[in-house]
């Protein structure tokens, strides 16, 4: 496909995509205004970012480092770049080059290693999001509001990024547990947004919802959807 009808392929998309949160937003009795659209480009080339770029979208959202890092030194535009994935500590340093956001941090040790990255290597504190464990899962990552695990702790994880000079806490993100209801777990996670926001009350973001259920997410309080598939396709390799 050349550049131009991708760029009419990617057009249409988002219009349909923005159409969709419109919706939402009025079903919710929300402003449109207050969800910002991240575009999950992961597996996608640079040349999407691009022309996402052109087309006006300013948030970018990538999962895996090493991709992220060369999209974020290939593409111009002045986009605010999310990091949505798990993230090991060991790639902290890197991440914090060119992410604006990390909305993955799941643990005080994670906590503690990109706040140190962040105090060397950055000139603004790095925002981050807290993410949620809307089911307790450990294998899916994800900080717990049960106490059961001392460095995966919500509300500890929330107070060291509160805490870390390099750092500033902007909320939550969560994805919907397989087999739950999405609307029961974006309404679980507003619950805890809300009890974060009372010791923490900067945390106002809400990163909530994908591609099949950015609806519920937004009748229940996203800040942010994170859309791939119905903006982008079905790929799943860089062309």
């Amino acid at each position: 496909m050349d550049r131009e009808a991708r760029r009419d392929e990617l057009a249409a998309s988002l219009d349909e995509v923005r159409r969709r949160i419109e919706r939402a937003c009025t079903a919710a009795g929300r402003d449109p205004g207050s969800v910002t659209l991240v575009a999950v480009t992961k597996t996608y080339p640079a040349s999407d970012v691009e022309l996402l770029a052109g087309l006006g979208v300013t948030d970018v959202g990538e999962n895996k480092d090493q991709e992220a890092a060369a999209k974020a030194a290939a593409v111009a535009a002045p986009l605010r770049w999310h990091f949505v994935g798990q993230l090991q500590r060991n790639k902290a340093k890197s991440v914090v080059t060119y992410a604006d956001v990390v909305e993955s941090v799941d643990s005080t040790r994670l906590a503690g290693a990109l706040a140190t990255a962040a105090a060397r290597l950055r000139e603004r504190p790095l925002d981050v999001l807290v993410q949620v464990s809307i089911d307790g899962d450990p294998a899916r990552g994800g900080a717990v509001a049960d106490g059961s695990d001392p460095d995966r702790d919500l509300w500890r994880v929330a107070a060291a990024v509160e805490e870390a000079e390099g750092l500033r806490l902007g909320g939550v993100m969560a994805v919907a547990p397989r087999g739950w209801e999405p609307a029961r777990a974006f309404e679980d996670l507003a619950g805890l947004a809300a009890r974060l926001r009372a010791d923490h009350p900067g945390a106002t973001d809400i990163s909530a919802g994908m591609s099949g259920d950015l609806e519920q997410a937004v009748r229940h309080g996203a800040t942010h959807v994170r859309i791939g598939t119905s903006l982008l396709g079905m790929r799943n390799t860089l062309r």
